[in-house]
């Protein structure tokens, strides 16, 4: 068997089967081998009820104190019971599994394993998972991998597969060249993949990751490397010219360009006037005024009888830069069309603006991925923007630029990354930043609190809605479960209406929501029609609501700082006051000293380097943090020496074999073609 071979051809797994795979992404072995565990767990030694905590997973040997009962709505089924030791009890919760009721004898001790949670003065035990005692002594032994799941695929599927896989392989797995291996101390590549999945010890999980994480980022920064290579041989027939409209535009804001904004705007006005395509990324904080920067380059590009594209991640932020483009347009009196172009809109309407990009009527383009379909023809694009580009695969930057004559490119992020990482991240990229925010812009108060305080925020979020504000909650997803990332927010939402007034609107939002579902409520909230807004970290991508003023967010210390920071950025973009509560539900010193900085300070760059030196070497049994980068096993953060390591491989590599054409780099050379093909696409940056 090799990687490449299809998931298919292993045994147990037919056409059914392969589909649910398939909805995870993995349609190959090595999709298969490099579907790595979220994490690991250590199953803990049983606890007492009456020493249980909120917030803590525990473990508790115990029985049945009396039958199961079911709830039963119209999309739900809710098994309820209590739990009962030597010491006291606990009441127990499972959604979706009323079989429970019948499963489990009464007159039979467990181990219950699950999330404990408070209702009033209340425990409960949340969706536990449910062992003999047995089992779970030798599991004890063991360190679990927890993987991420979709509908239909379980721990046990993804385990099976592995194994076989493994056990089948032939030949060698290794690519990486020998000397690098030496010189960074690696494990080889076949150890790394079995130990990843079922490591014997911490040890050897610790090995088996840092292989991981180096391979990822090297093959990242010579994919990048390769695509600054292929740039810097462009030339560009759109050699634009200054334009005084433009000017004008930036005087009649009504308001003052910082000292940063005419930096950065300098630097681009000037790239865009030479005959090479610019290629930069433009950083800059959340609120600093990026996209004031991007509208003055696709006016420069309109201004000279060109075409500027703009492409946003979704389609609620795409039809608020639509609405502001075409409302900054009229208020200066131009007359370039701009036009909205997404994924949802209706066939005729997308054939009429197809028309105008193609004709070169639309001078403007502002759309989602929409932007890069196959039917959509430009007739001069000139400049390709990008924003919140974390969010785009290199492959859809390319595919953007490949669809003018290679035209500018302008990227922007409200990522704070360290100038030290983003030199090496966005390798094919000048840097402009934007380090200050308009003076006229509040700063966000920010408290961190613990889980006692829960009640007081509930409350002072509700004197914010009577003052006609609104609210973002965010909730970590933690559990392992398949279908937990939608029962976290919308168990939460349920027991907040129980908490709040009948008449205020609360609703939620999950990543596993239909995308035309996830627009109808955005769309919804940033209208009004929602006050509070229930949600996982999706809502981290910039929609725009001026009137939320609370950003509450639960499990703070699940998240790195500078997600913190970005989900804080979603409120403060009004004229009110607004705030930042940060709830978190442990009481260790690392984690308040953590959050203090958040506390402390709203500079995104002054936090994103405190959130690099204290990530240290990486804790291999927490949750993924940084949301910025999204590999598939790496964090720019705490894997921050690794990726300088993997940087200068990759200078050595430059130096001493720039071509591949060494035998020892034939195998690298091959793998980086199958990166940039396939997982450029599919890698966020």
């Amino acid at each position: 068997m090799r990687e490449t071979d299809s998931i298919g051809t292993l045994k147990g797994i037919g056409p059914k089967t392969k589909e649910i795979f398939l909805k995870a992404g993995i349609e190959t072995v090595e999709d298969l081998l490099r579907y790595y565990p979220k994490r690991y767990e250590k199953m803990e030694n049983p606890t007492a009820i009456t020493m249980i905590r909120e917030g803590d997973t525990a473990a508790i040997c115990a029985s049945l104190a009396g039958p199961l009962s079911i709830r039963r709505g119209r999309n739900f089924h809710i098994t309820v019971g209590s739990l009962m030791d030597e010491t006291g009890k606990i009441q127990v919760i499972w959604h979706h599994m009323p079989y429970m009721a019948s499963t489990l004898k009464r007159d039979r001790s467990y181990i219950f394993r699950g999330k404990i949670t408070k209702k009033g003065q209340t425990f409960l035990i949340v969706q536990p998972a449910v062992f003999d005692i047995e089992r779970y002594n030798e599991l004890q032994k063991e360190l679990q991998p927890v993987y991420p799941l979709v509908q239909g695929l379980t721990e046990n599927m993804v385990k099976k597969a592995v194994k076989q896989a493994l056990d089948l392989l032939d030949g060698s797995l290794e690519f990486l060249p020998g000397d690098i291996q030496n010189k960074y101390h690696l494990a080889e590549s076949g150890y790394a993949l079995e130990q990843i999945h079922f490591p014997k010890e911490e040890y050897d999980l610790h090995l088996a990751r840092r292989r991981l994480v180096f391979e990822e980022f090297l093959l990242f920064i010579l994919s990048v490397r390769q695509l600054k290579q292929k740039k810097e041989k462009m030339k560009t027939v759109y050699q634009l010219q200054k334009s005084e409209n433009v000017k004008k535009f930036s005087e009649n804001l009504g308001y003052d360009l910082t000292r940063a904004q005419k930096k950065v705007w300098q630097e681009i006005e000037t790239d865009l006037q030479k005959d090479t395509a610019m290629a930069r990324l433009v950083q800059g904080d959340v609120g600093s005024g990026k996209t004031v920067i991007a509208v003055m380059a696709l006016l420069m590009a309109a201004e000279n009888g060109y075409q500027g594209a703009l492409m946003v991640p979704t389609e609620v932020l795409a039809r608020q830069h639509y609405e502001l483009i075409c409302s900054l347009l009229q208020k200066n009196g131009y007359s370039h069309q701009a036009v909205l172009l997404t994924g949802s809109m209706r066939a005729r309407e997308k054939r009429e603006i197809y028309r105008q990009i193609e004709s070169g009527e639309a001078a403007i383009i502002i759309g989602t991925h929409a932007l890069i379909q196959e039917n959509v023809s430009y007739k001069h694009l000139a400049l390709a923007v990008t924003d919140e580009q974390h969010r785009f695969g290199v492959k859809q930057r390319e595919e953007l630029m490949e669809k003018g004559k290679c035209p500018h490119t302008l990227v922007m992020s409200a990522t704070p990354i360290p100038r030290t990482l983003a030199v090496i991240l966005y390798g094919d990229l000048d840097i402009s930043v934007i380090d200050e925010l308009p003076a006229e812009r509040l700063p966000i108060k920010n408290c961190v609190v613990d889980t006692t305080y829960r009640q007081k925020a509930y409350r002072f979020i509700q004197k914010e809605i009577e003052k006609r504000h609104q609210a973002y909650i965010i909730c970590p997803m933690v559990e392992e479960s398949e279908n937990v990332e939608a029962e976290n927010v919308i168990d939460y939402t349920e027991q907040l209406r129980e908490e709040l007034p009948e008449d205020v609107s609360i609703a939620y939002l999950h990543g596993k929501m239909k995308a035309k579902e996830k627009n109808e409520i955005m769309e919804k909230f940033v209208m009004g029609k929602i006050q509070i807004l229930v949600s996982t970290t999706v809502v981290e991508v910039g929609v725009n609501v001026p009137n939320a003023t609370v950003m509450m967010i639960e499990n703070a210390e699940r998240f790195g700082l500078a997600q913190l920071h970005q989900l804080r950025g979603r409120v403060g973009r009004g004229k009110d006051q607004s705030y930042c509560i940060m709830i978190r539900a442990s009481e260790g010193k690392t984690v308040k000293e953590r959050l203090e900085i958040l506390n402390k300070s709203n500079d995104g760059f002054y936090i994103a380097g405190q959130d690099l030196k204290l990530r240290g070497p990486g804790d291999l049994f927490g949750i993924k943090q940084s949301g910025i980068m999204e590999f598939k096993i790496g964090d720019v953060f705490q894997d921050a020496k690794i990726l300088q390591e993997a940087n200068e491989a990759a200078d050595q590599i430059a130096a001493d074999d720039p071509d591949f054409l060494l035998k020892d780099h034939q195998k690298l050379k091959n793998k980086i073609k199958e990166y940039f093909l396939k997982g450029s696409s599919q890698l966020n940056l």
